[in-house]
Order: C-alpha cells, then sequence, then structure tokens
C-alpha cells in the first residue's frame, strides 16, 4: 500500500512535467528575442520579458501580421461551421438510431461506427481528387465538408450514447398529449441532451482546431489556411524565427486551452452520462 501511496504522486508529477515543460519552453521562447534565445548558457526566464513578438504579430503592420491575423479569422469560421453542422447532423442521426426503428438501422449504425476504425489519411489522396473535381480545393466550404466527414461518426456515437440514457417515458409522454416527433424532439429530447450537445460541440471544435496536415493539403492560399497551417510557414528557407513562432504557438494553444479548461466540466459530464445506460 505504501509503494502504491509514494507511486501514484510521482507519476502525477512525472506526467505533469511531461506536458507542461514543452508549453513553458514555448511561452519561455515567445517572451525573449532570438539573441536571448540563442545565448549560452540557455535563459530558462526571459532576462527582459517582452510582448514585441505579440505586438508584432497581432497589432503590427505588414504581410506576416496580416496573414497571422487573417488566418485566425478563417480557423474560427471554419472550426465554427464544422462544430454548428456536425453538431446538428449528428444530434439527428443520434435520435434516428436510437429511437426510431426502420430497416437496416443496425447495419447503417454500425457501417458508419465502422469508418472512425480508417486512418484518415489513408484517404488524403482520394479526397483531394475529389476536392478538387468538386473545385472546392482553396475554399471554406471544401475544409468544412472534410472536417465534417471526419468528426460526424464520433460525434454521432457520442449522441447516441447519451440520448439512449435519457428515459423514454417523457417522450411517450408528449405523444399521448398530441405533439408531433419533431415538437418532442425540439421541446423534450434537446434540452435534456444539451450536456451531449455541449460536450459534442467542444470535442468538434477543438479537434477541428488542432488539424494540420488536411487543411494544408487542401489550402494552399492564405484566404482560406488556418493559423496552425501559417506557423509553419512563418518558417523561412535560410532561417527560422523561433520567437515569432513561438508567440504564433501560444496563440494558437490559447484559445483551446481556455475552452478546455472553463468547459471541461461539460465535458466530462456530458461522456459520462452518455456512457453509462
Amino acid at each position: 500500500m505504501k509503494r502504491r501511496s509514494i507511486a501514484r504522486p510521482i507519476g502525477v508529477a512525472f506526467i505533469l512535467i511531461w506536458t507542461l515543460t514543452p508549453l513553458y519552453w514555448v511561452l519561455n521562447t515567445s517572451l525573449q528575442t532570438d539573441a536571448q534565445i540563442s545565448a549560452k548558457p540557455a535563459n530558462y526566464l526571459p532576462p527582459t520579458p517582452s510582448l514585441t513578438n505579440y505586438i508584432t504579430l497581432l497589432g503590427g503592420s505588414g504581410d506576416l501580421a496580416d496573414s497571422v491575423r487573417r488566418s485566425m479569422l478563417n480557423i474560427f469560421i471554419e472550426c465554427t461551421a464544422a462544430t454548428i453542422v456536425t453538431v446538428v447532423l449528428a444530434t439527428l442521426a443520434a435520435y434516428a438510431f436510437a429511437r426510431m426503428k426502420f430497416r437496416g438501422r443496425d447495419v447503417l449504425f454500425y457501417a458508419v461506427l465502422a469508418t472512425m476504425a480508417f486512418p484518415a489519411y489513408a484517404t488524403l489522396i482520394p479526397l483531394y481528387q475529389m476536392m478538387s473535381g468538386l473545385g472546392l480545393v482553396n475554399t471554406y466550404t471544401g475544409i468544412v465538408l472534410v472536417y465534417i466527414s471526419g468528426f460526424l461518426p464520433l460525434a454521432t456515437w457520442i449522441m447516441y450514447n447519451y440520448m439512449s440514457s435519457l428515459p423514454i417515458a417523457l417522450e411517450e409522454a408528449g405523444q399521448v398529449d398530441g405533439a408531433s416527433r419533431m415538437r418532442v424532439l425540439w421541446h423534450v429530447v434537446l434540452p435534456l441532451a444539451r450536456p451531449g450537445i455541449v460536450s459534442v460541440a467542444i470535442i468538434t471544435f477543438l479537434s477541428a482546431w488542432a488539424q494540420f496536415l488536411f487543411p494544408l493539403v487542401l489550402s494552399s492560399d492564405l484566404s482560406t489556411q488556418p493559423l496552425t497551417v501559417v506557423i509553419a510557414a512563418l518558417q523561412g528557407r535560410h532561417t527560422v524565427p523561433y520567437s515569432l513562432m513561438s508567440a504564433a504557438g501560444v496563440i494558437a494553444v490559447a484559445v483551446p486551452a481556455v475552452i478546455a479548461v472553463l468547459l471541461n466540466r461539460y465535458i466530462v459530464s456530458g461522456l459520462l452520462t452518455g456512457s453509462v445506460k
């Protein structure tokens, strides 16, 4: 018992150090100049902390600042659109699978779940060919459609588990009172399923925010490139602006980190409630 009591805090401390050290180093680098970063020995704390890199990226003038600001707008548009459409489709599909009886329901449901077993990157070339043929390369629509196709199976599965755990008696009572199925869905099911809907929305948004390879391939133009892609483009052929790239990395991490911290209880409650039938 004593060994277990000692091993647990050691394991937690190791995980925290392993996880937080890269984040600390990026933040530390973003507050220094390139000359300070190159100093020997390394500066484990910024000698003269400065927000110059952040000001250059967010408030400066020139192509660099414009590209970062535009990429931030792009990533918000793409993630928000993908989240809204995914939540709507997943909610409707999950309700149909959980409550409606139709031919081939189980086969279709497991076929949707089976798509999660395929490696996403194996579909990259066919997706690019398809999007190119449809004229959707370098468009918001193309990137959002790819996000939806990738996140919809998981979202449907989460919402299915959640809706299956809801008491069906409330829906039957509403139908007995003369309410249509859509009215029952809108006024009874959706309010009860709100934690699950919120958790699906958060998971989808964070997953879309973290994408790199798909938008890199499907978007070669700044008009649609998200922040994750533009950060990689900051690296020059002969020089690497570590301080600016670190500042951009902190900006990219800040948004999902704040969302995860503030809405963590919704994610946990939605997943746990939906997993217990």
